[in-house]
């Protein structure tokens, strides 16, 4: 079955920590042509927003083309009629990897999620949290054989990071490799012996704009 034109994606953020890998994705498709972002975010997940880069929802509205409530379970993502080539929850809280594990659609956030499941679509969950428990384990195992990719944010160390910023950016280059969609954040893995370590960054999306700058707190 061929993809939507244009390719749509949606983006959950659900409230374990990682809130910067959640912009710096949303920055990266919205870079992209031809690419429709849908965002949904948990209560806990804007709360996690404003602790950790001191943002709203509401901040995040220049960078997707439509956000729905968590709470609306009658919006068009609650459907599989509604054609999206992808969903990635990220970060993807334990209690959203629970929920999707035993089949809780019981936010819009779940039941998209579900719908990406049943409807045999990409599903990539950025799973942070350490370290884990037998049920946290029992539960990707789950939705692993359910078809989900299961994608906790490791640095890559090989890439020689030197930055916070360094290690979102490959994150975001890894996601959107998973997506199959085009990127020039993270160069391609050609052998040990094949390129020399990298000295400078990767290059990176279009400037950020102040207001979506992650800023640390006192």
């Amino acid at each position: 079955m061929s993809a939507p034109s244009p390719r749509r994606i949606v983006v959950g953020i659900s409230g374990a920590s990682g809130a910067l890998l959640a912009v710096r994705l949303l920055q990266a498709l919205h870079a992209l042509p031809d690419v429709e972002t849908h965002l949904v975010i948990s209560q806990a997940g804007s709360l996690t927003l404003q602790h950790e880069m001191q943002l709203t929802p509401a901040d995040l509205l220049p960078l997707v083309h439509r956000q729905h409530p968590v709470g609306d379970l009658g919006a068009p993502l609650a459907s599989g009629s509604f054609r999206c080539q992808a969903m990635v929850v990220v970060p993807c809280a334990m209690r959203t990897l629970a929920a999707l594990a035993h089949g809780l659609g019981d936010t819009l956030l779940t039941r998209a999620a579900d719908v990406m499941l049943k409807e045999r679509r990409r599903l990539v969950l950025v799973a942070r949290e350490a370290p884990l428990n037998l049920a946290h384990l029992r539960n990707m195992t789950t939705l692993t054989e359910m078809g989900a990719i299961i994608y906790p944010p490791v640095p890559a160390f090989y890439q020689h990071p030197r930055t916070m910023e360094d290690m979102a950016r490959h994150t975001v280059a890894r996601l959107l490799d998973l997506l199959d969609l085009p990127q020039t954040l993270s160069p391609q893995w050609e052998g040990l012996h094949a390129t020399a370590p990298l000295t400078e960054p990767a290059p990176v999306p279009p400037p950020i704009p102040a207001s979506l700058r992650c800023t640390p707190t006192a």
